[in-house]
């Protein structure tokens, strides 16, 4: 999915206003933003902001639905540019077709992961399918790690199997929980999963204590540990656990998206659809992408390909978590 605000710079969420973290959960709210035209979807994202670059890798979420694709008439991003990271797929309704620079032509459907690398670049379109009733899911993006943020074009796909819980089940789509391991490859260690709880339900989780976590809450009221964390919100965990504990508060299914991974410790700049290390890498992606270099192009999509927006006149400055 494309980064397509108006002014991809600025970053302006933070935690919940007025509520200072409870016990060690800090909670992230999200900010709303639109995909595209006047009859734009729009999607929240809780990462990146002010208080938070990353967790582990993970650099970019947006939680977007459920769309009326009726109203608003779904998603439809025109080949797009990619370099230096990894974007994760993943649909809780709905179908989404895919193509990319890579001659990828595959359809995005709810509980399968579709992982595409663009390390020197790639890009590609989504579509929302005319059968598509419905749309809602997550964006996630993974910054590549210096040593190989200039990979090669790849693009994975993986249906995982459901683990069930005493109290609910989960999707591994990365990474290993619950005694499940995705075979998915990436650059660095990462965990990622759909976790449903039923009404009432505890779960207790085994989790790595090198890692830390977020949890962004889809659908229900989820208690994480001691902190509610309503629908949209995202509850971080600093390394150092070995368990989480979630609890469903409410009288219907909740569902959550669980992320981890050890400490990124590097800083990057994140600028529109693109991550690099300096002002210049950003310059030199846009440019390539306005003149038709690196990235190469998408075949089978009826329209033309989204321009890059206009740099700040400000110099992008890389950024990292405060430690």
């Amino acid at each position: 999915m494309s980064n397509t605000e108006t002014h991809p710079a600025e970053v302006t969420c933070g935690p919940r206003p007025g509520t200072a973290p409870a016990a060690d959960v800090e909670v992230l709210t999200p900010r709303t933003v639109p995909l595209g035209g006047p009859r734009a979807m729009t999607v929240r994202r809780t990462l990146p902001q002010r208080a938070r670059t990353f967790i582990g890798a993970w650099c970019f979420a947006d939680h977007y639905g459920p769309d009326d694709v009726a109203a608003t008439g779904g998603m439809n991003i025109a080949p797009h540019p990619h370099t230096g990271l990894q974007t994760v797929s993943w649909l809780f309704s709905g179908e989404i077709e895919h193509r990319d620079s890579l001659g990828t032509h595959v359809f995005v459907r709810p509980g399968e992961l579709n992982l595409m690398t663009g390390g020197l670049g790639i890009c590609h379109s989504e579509v929302s399918t005319p059968g598509t009733r419905t749309l809602h899911g997550v964006q996630l993006w993974v910054a590549l790690p210096d040593e190989h943020r200039h990979a090669a074009r790849d693009f994975q796909h993986y249906v995982p199997t459901p683990v069930p819980l005493d109290g609910g089940r989960a999707l591994v789509f990365l990474g290993t929980l619950a005694g499940d391991t995705s075979p998915v490859r990436t650059f660095t260690p990462l965990l990622g999963a759909e976790l449903s709880v039923d009404p009432g339900a505890t779960l207790t989780l085994g989790i790595d204590a090198d890692f830390e976590h977020g949890l962004l809450v889809d659908a229900g009221d989820i208690r994480l540990g001691d902190t509610v964390l309503r629908p949209a919100e995202l509850g971080y965990l600093a390394c150092g656990r070995h368990e989480l504990t979630l609890t469903n508060t409410g009288p219907e299914r909740a569902r959550a998206i669980l992320l981890g991974g050890p400490p990124f410790q590097e800083e990057i700049v994140m600028w529109w659809n693109f991550i690099g290390r300096t002002h210049e890498d950003i310059v030199r992606a846009r440019q390539d992408w306005q003149e038709g270099r690196r990235f190469g192009t998408v075949t089978g999509y009826d329209g033309e390909p989204l321009p890059a927006p206009q740099l700040p006149n400000t110099l992008l400055k890389p950024r990292g978590n405060k430690r």
